[in-house]
């Protein structure tokens, strides 16, 4: 009370004015105002986990569009009956097969030249003993190209024969599955013979090799392989140097019409055999290796190796990734764009409208969609395409989410102010639920969309991996038919399976992670939320 007095006579001097101006002005603001969406752009940035993702799905996005583009196994048919057919062989180029590097694994001739250890073709084999190794050392001797890249253990073990105990070694080895296969026999046409010699001489790369008669061999094994006197048991028979006995045939009446003028091995003496006469053309041994490189212009170069088939799995990847991710926009733009209309009814005439639709939509959302997705293969796919009626199966039931988030984001705000004062001036309904209404619900709905593409790939995957659905006659491959394939030999061949597997991983999570952050940007009052 006592300091209460103190103010009760406070001297007129005391007092002043502040501003003697006639008016005031508000002060100008020193930052920038910000829109809605530069808003939730940097609040999307302050997520980490997010950032990240969005840089993963930049990278696998540029992997499916670029890796077809790279790879020279993936060619766009030059030409094509209707502008249907174009597109789709501009977005889905075939894959070129080789049936003979199946289930190969990496292989880039320059890095493994490095010795890196990486690339390098590498396949490990087991219980290899010493008719093994010469095996091998003799197709290294034939070609120039050592199958055997490291011997990786040496065993000594011991065993009964006839009755004494002897030993005998065992390895484990790492080869070069390009190399190992050595040599094959192939059946060629004159032509084809005369063209290959052709190129032998304007290259120095020598891809047909003396023939081997079986007979010479005892008739033991038609391995093409075998370019060497062996014993009865098909083991190599050494000369006193330890060197390989050639058993080249030497019959040259045997050979075929046409006359080979083309590179020969070192120590022919001008009489060994290059083709064998076959009823108007000629059988031949020939370096696969080689002869892969006559027919592509370039040596084998398997960036993550090969599939079942014989597809490079580089741009197989990048062209069923393709087909993933364009479907999933589809159905995710389509499915909106229904649910958009069918929940703008729903939630902003409210009553008996949104009751009846709601029941339409419980009625559909209980069929299970493995069946509808089957159904529709069985039946639509024989009178449209099967991604025509495999997209139908995700129509049909894709749109119930998204027709529930518009009604609950139209219950929201249709009692709002602004559009009372709307529907004051005259506003239409067209115009109150689409141009008031949903836009101010557009960031949580197309953040939604973000989070509905991951679940169309997974689906879309499951089906083809499980062979319930094939989209390989449109579309290539896709992954999951990748991981399908894989999988019949993941023991032998993981990286068939390994690779489709991780690129589709990193896929959903990404597009989990990216669709969490933009929701959290987008309406910050549901940060840390699920869906």
């Amino acid at each position: 009370m006592s300091n209460n007095k103190n103010f009760e006579h406070i001297p007129q001097e005391k007092f002043q004015f502040v501003q003697l101006d006639a008016t005031l002005h508000d002060k100008k603001l020193d930052t920038k105002a910000r829109s809605y969406f530069a808003d939730a752009f940097l609040r999307f940035r302050k997520n980490k986990s997010s950032v990240v993702a969005a840089w993963i799905l930049l990278f696998l996005l540029l992997f499916s569009i670029v890796s077809p583009i790279l790879s020279p196994y993936a060619t766009m048919e030059k030409e094509t009956k209707t502008f249907g057919e174009a597109v789709k062989t501009f977005f889905f180029p075939t894959i070129e097969t080789d049936t003979v590097y199946t289930n190969a694994p990496s292989y880039v001739p320059a890095i493994a030249k490095l010795n890196w250890g990486i690339m390098d073709g590498a396949k490990t084999r087991d219980s290899q003993n010493d008719a093994s190794m010469l095996y091998w050392r003799g197709i290294a001797e034939e070609t120039g190209m050592n199958p055997v890249l490291k011997i990786l253990k040496t065993y000594t073990l011991q065993e009964k024969y006839r009755g004494k105990w002897r030993e005998r070694n065992s390895y484990t080895i790492e080869t070069n599955r390009y190399f190992e296969l050595g040599i094959e026999y192939r059946t060629l046409s004159y032509e084809d013979f005369q063209k290959i010699q052709d190129w032998q001489n304007e290259t120095g790369i020598q891809v047909i090799y003396p023939y081997v008669d079986p007979k010479d061999i005892h008739d033991i094994t038609n391995n093409p392989d075998i370019w060497y006197k062996c014993n009865s048991k098909g083991v190599a028979e050494l000369d006193k140097d330890g060197n390989f006995v050639p058993a080249y045939s030497t019959k040259t009446e045997m050979q075929g019409p046409v006359e080979y003028n083309s590179i020969r091995i070192e120590g022919d003496p001008g009489n060994y055999v290059y083709s064998w006469a076959k009823s108007g053309a000629v059988q031949v041994r020939l370096c696969y290796y080689n002869y892969y490189h006559y027919l592509n212009g370039h040596e084998p170069s398997y960036v993550l190796g090969t599939t079942t088939l014989g597809q490079d799995l580089f741009s197989a990847i990048g062209v069923g990734a393709r087909f993933s991710i364009l479907f999933a926009i589809l159905v995710s733009a389509i499915n909106l764009t229904i649910g958009a209309f069918y929940g703008a009814a729903q939630g902003y005439y409210g009553g008996w409208v949104d009751m009846v639709l709601d029941r339409i939509s419980d009625i559909l959302s209980g069929i299970p969609f493995v069946v509808v997705a089957t159904l529709f293969q069985l039946h639509l796919a024989q009178k449209v395409s099967i991604v025509v009626a495999f997209l139908f199966a995700f129509v049909m039931t894709g749109w119930i989410g998204m027709a529930a988030l518009t009604r609950k984001q139209f219950y929201r705000f249709k009692s709002q102010e602004f559009v009372m004062a709307a529907r004051t001036l005259g506003a239409s309904d067209g115009r109150l639920m689409f141009k008031h209404i949903f836009p101010n619900g557009l960031g949580t709905i197309i953040t939604s969309c973000a989070l509905v593409i991951p679940g169309v790939i997974g689906s879309e995957t499951n089906m083809t991996y499980l062979g319930i659905v094939n989209l390989s006659d449109f579309a290539g491959t896709t992954i999951g038919t990748l991981m399908s394939q894989g999988q019949a030999n993941v023991t032998t061949s993981p990286h068939a399976m390994l690779w489709p597997s991780v690129f589709v991983a990193l896929l959903m999570i990404s597009f989990n992670l990216f669709g969490n952050g933009l929701r959290d940007a987008f309406n910050p009052s549901t940060r840390g939320a699920e869906d």
